[in-house]
């Protein structure tokens, strides 16, 4: 039974599982499972090493089943390192781990933390083929997948829910949709050729960049107001400049080159936010 199509054996086979590990996707999923759990302010690292392992799952899976279909199924993608079987198989394995996440979950703090984890194996799943054909899922579906690990991060840990955790998550959900979008238009002129219907595609290059970075401008001047009203620490505007200055830049660049900036701009908001809800270095002056 062969499960790697570049070779053969125990190496081979290894090689060609890592290979579907990607850390600039997966990293931000993770951090925002860790963000959840500060969010806490009090962390078990048991518990947060389960939520994290879930997420972990849920998104290789995504990639797993992303790549079968895209290189087996469509025949969109030149070449791909596992073959039919070893998809399968990987499925099968990071579905599992997911699922027994889920049990200890379950065991440890309740079928509500179970709840708030489970849709995102689902929306991994079901990225490729049904998701990423439409505009909409296509390009919320990552963004609420990380959402969903900054919810689950924090219920696991306080078997409950604050209007601090749900507005954090709005305010990825409606940043990463924007950088979504940018991401998307890098592949505009295939997509349109086999007609994939992207933000991009379906509104055309120009219109797509101005709702991306509108959805950006949004998140930002949210975690102001939020900041403003104290639901925030103050010191979370700081992490909307910083992203701010980040998205000039990348406003001026094609989309292959505004996409890895943004997307390390978001490593660069998530680390602000959770050094200002950590560390609340302005609390007592204020």
């Amino acid at each position: 039974m062969e499960l790697a199509r570049h070779g053969s054996g125990l190496e081979a086979t290894t090689r060609a599982y890592l290979s579907q590990v990607h850390p600039v996707f997966m990293l931000p999923p993770l951090a925002a499972s860790v963000f959840g759990a500060l969010l806490a302010q009090r962390v078990d690292p048991a518990l947060a090493a389960i939520h994290v392992l879930a997420i972990f799952a849920a998104v290789y899976t995504a990639h797993v089943k992303d790549g079968y279909v895209d290189f087996h199924q469509r025949g969109e993608d030149d070449d791909h390192p596992l073959t039919e079987t070893g998809c399968r198989l990987g499925l099968v394995a990071s579905t599992s781990v997911f699922v027994g996440c889920c049990a200890l979950l379950w065991l440890f703090v309740g079928p509500v933390a179970v709840a708030l984890t489970a849709p995102t194996w689902v929306i991994a799943y079901h990225h490729a083929p049904q998701l990423d054909t439409n505009p909409v899922t296509a390009t919320t579906g990552y963004p609420l997948g990380i959402a969903l690990a900054i919810v689950g991060g924090f219920y696991v840990q306080t078997a409950t829910l604050t209007p601090v955790v749900v507005a954090f998550a709005l305010v990825f959900l409606t940043l990463l949709s924007g950088v979504k979008v940018i991401d998307d238009s890098q592949d505009y002129d295939y997509d349109r050729s086999i007609r994939k219907r992207t933000v991009a595609v379906v509104l055309g290059p120009e219109r797509a960049t101005a709702v991306a970075y509108g959805l950006m401008l949004t998140a930002l001047l949210a975690v102001v107001g939020f900041a403003a009203v104290r639901v925030f620490p103050p010191t979370a505007v700081l992490a909307s400049v910083a992203f701010g200055v980040v998205a000039l830049f990348a406003r001026r660049s094609g989309p292959e080159i505004a996409t890895m900036l943004l997307v390390r701009g978001s490593y660069v908001f998530l680390a602000i936010l959770v050094a200002a809800v950590w560390f609340e270095p302005l609390a007592r002056f204020l």
